[in-house]
């Protein structure tokens, strides 16, 4: 195949990368500009994206004797995945950018430009298998369950899986692709994992956030409406949250109390027990399916609410495009604007974004 590798910079896309030309086929290398004001260098684990990353790409690239190039996406970055990250907050759910990222940009700009130049697919650094069904390709877990990407892959299509390319899947272990990295040569054998989200590469979220959004003042409320406290900005506080919360007015029986609920109209916080974050159902919206769309109905599967949640067994609902989900244990906390990705054992199914939830605790309780 004619491969286009996307390199981060980092030691997973320069090994794909490798195992691809390992394989025979024709491959050529492209880092992406994300930010056009991308810093140097990194700071330990956090950003990635930077100057320094896109020297460790074309370093990677070279040793492999493959042509290389950077492509600006900056803009394209910046309108579906920094802007929707910021829409997202001011509504009051929680997003997640990495899956629009691979949802917009590495799976569908990259992708779509990667078709037009005449390659066959695109290849990145991801830990997930690709197995073709009777059905088409189908989208699985990557045997190393600790690595395992497939959750923020669910955003992927049919038609994208059939041109995409995961030489990692199989691999037992991260130690694993740092001692072949090592055994190549390769500069970033041993560089630090990217954390936190690329485009706020300090890790200060909150402060990021009131620059953007704004920080308002408002109250903090008990799940009967009473004032408790008060916050600089609701957009700060994400369901769940316990620490923080700067309460005036103590919890009845003296437990913590956590954040129930995000209502940006009113700019409050609702807070309440921890056993009030148990869901009993939850519905969406922006699905996709990894394959064939289900007939509407109801059908019995694995629900993931986050990249390093355990699944849970669960029936779901589709009907007229609408999904909804009844765990047969409640999830723990979950938010507006979280994905919930479907799977059948290793095969995931579909994903959608979370648009409602249903509390498994009466109000009164």
């Amino acid at each position: 195949m004619r491969v286009l590798a996307a390199m981060s910079g980092g030691v997973d896309s320069a090994v794909a990368a490798a195992r691809a030309v390992d394989a025979g086929h024709d491959v050529v290398g492209v880092h992406l500009a994300l930010s056009r004001a991308g810093g140097t260098l990194r700071t330990g684990s956090r950003g990635c994206c930077t100057i320094e990353d896109a020297l460790d790409a074309r370093r990677a690239a070279d040793l492999l004797g493959i042509p290389f190039y950077v492509w600006d996406f900056s803009e394209r970055f910046r309108d579906d995945v920094i802007d929707d990250f910021i829409s997202e907050y001011r509504a009051g759910r929680t997003p997640n950018p990495c899956m629009r990222c691979n949802e917009k940009i590495k799976f569908a700009a990259l992708l779509e430009r990667a078709l037009q130049l005449g390659f066959d697919a695109v290849c990145t650094g991801h830990y997930a298998t690709l197995v073709d069904g009777p059905e088409g390709r189908e989208l699985h877990r990557a045997s190393d369950e600790a690595k395992d990407q497939s959750y923020v892959l669910g955003v992927l299509t049919a038609d994208q899986l059939a041109h995409t390319y995961f030489p990692l899947g199989t691999t037992p272990s991260k130690a694993v692709v740092r001692a072949e990295a090592a055994e190549r040569g390769l500069t970033v054998a041993q560089k630090p994992d990217s954390h936190d989200i690329c485009f706020i590469p300090d890790g200060d979220t909150r402060g990021w956030l009131a620059e953007k959004v704004g920080a308002e003042q408002g109250d903090v409320v008990d799940r009967e409406g009473s004032v408790v406290g008060r916050h600089e900005g609701a957009h700060a506080f994400t369901v769940g949250q316990r620490r923080g919360l700067q309460l005036g007015v103590p919890a009845a029986d003296g437990k913590p109390r956590f954040v129930l609920e995000v209502r940006p109209v009113s700019n409050t916080v609702v807070v309440g027990p921890k056993e009030a974050l148990a869901t009993a159902e939850i519905s969406g919206e922006r699905h996709s399916w990894a394959g064939r769309a289900p007939a509407d109905g109801v059908f019995a599967c694995d629900v993931q609410i986050r990249a390093h949640a355990d699944p849970v067994p669960a029936r779901a609902s589709v009907r007229d495009g609408s999904i909804t989900v009844v765990p047969e244990t409640p999830f723990d906390g979950v938010a507006p604007g979280q994905t919930a990705v479907l799977y059948d054992g290793t095969r995931v199914i579909g994903q959608f974004t979370i648009a409602r939830t249903v509390s498994a605790v009466p109000q009164s309780a």
